[in-house]
């Protein structure tokens, strides 16, 4: 892909959290009650003002261009550019003001993640990491952790409660062999796996919405991301994903948590 559609890609996506972080700085000054999905997880009237105002964006500048959100769905998912927006990832954080919580977004060519931005709008950290580009805080280029060993490694996880009976063993299995680990940072943690604080992060998220813009920024900070059986992460995997710092922590990490893993039960 010519390297200067990928620029306009990465100034268009800029455009679009900076955009989504005016509405969720506004708000932020309030309190936000949330409202109940049906999977029991919140949503604010903000989540979906951010959204909406994204996808207008989205349609007036690149009408033939896919979009998955989301709050409100998938539209033009057979074209070969899909954007994937999540307004407000930590919603339960952004509710109880706490600063972990941030705006995603990602394009994806014919599935596969080339573009992702992490944007926390009340700290104004903004990772961008693109195909052909390094990856990059705030304009400065970022790289992840030189370490390789996991009993020295720092993990993250964002939110224990995803685990349900049978994918907390692999989690554990992972845990009992790090340094320590970091819970509830949300997409923030990712940010800081790709500027060296945090060295493997693991998860079990459900939608592309959550993981795909985090794998263009590791990336192409020199990490690794890919899902608990070392497959790369598309618009069409599940949720089980595995970042590193670099591929020998990962390659440390996945075979660490094969054995627990590879006793799931079938999907």
């Amino acid at each position: 892909m010519p390297t200067s559609d990928i620029r306009n890609f990465i100034a268009f996506a800029q455009e679009l959290v900076e955009a989504s972080g005016e509405i969720i700085r506004e708000a932020a000054r309030h309190n936000n009650a949330f409202i109940p999905k049906g999977d029991d997880s919140p949503v604010t009237e903000i989540d979906r003002r951010a959204e909406t105002e994204i996808r207008r964006r989205i349609e007036a500048a690149y009408p033939g261009h896919g979009i998955l959100g989301e709050e409100f769905g998938s539209q033009g998912m057979d074209e070969d550019f899909v954007w994937v927006i999540d307004p407000i990832d930590g919603t339960k954080a952004f509710v109880a003001g706490i600063p972990v919580f941030g705006t995603l977004v990602a394009l994806t060519h014919r599935g596969v993640p080339i573009l992702g931005v992490i944007d926390q709008p009340m700290t104004r950290e903004r990772w961008v990491g693109a195909e052909g580009f390094p990856t990059t805080l705030n304009g400065a280029r970022v790289t992840t952790s030189g370490r390789r060993l996991l009993s020295e490694a720092v993990m993250s996880t964002s939110n224990i409660e995803l685990y349900d009976e049978d994918s907390l063993p692999t989690f554990k299995a992972l845990r009992s062999s790090v340094h320590w680990c970091v819970y509830g940072g949300s997409c923030y943690s990712y940010g800081r796996l790709a500027s060296g604080a945090i060295d493997i992060a693991i998860d079990r998220f459900e939608n592309p919405h959550d993981y795909l813009a985090h794998v263009a920024v590791i990336t192409h900070a020199g990490g690794v991301m890919t899902d608990w059986d070392g497959a790369p992460l598309t618009i069409r995997s599940g949720g089980h994903c595995l970042a590193a710092a670099n591929s020998a922590l990962h390659a440390a990490a996945l075979g660490r948590i094969a054995p627990s893993h590879r006793t799931l039960p079938a999907a």
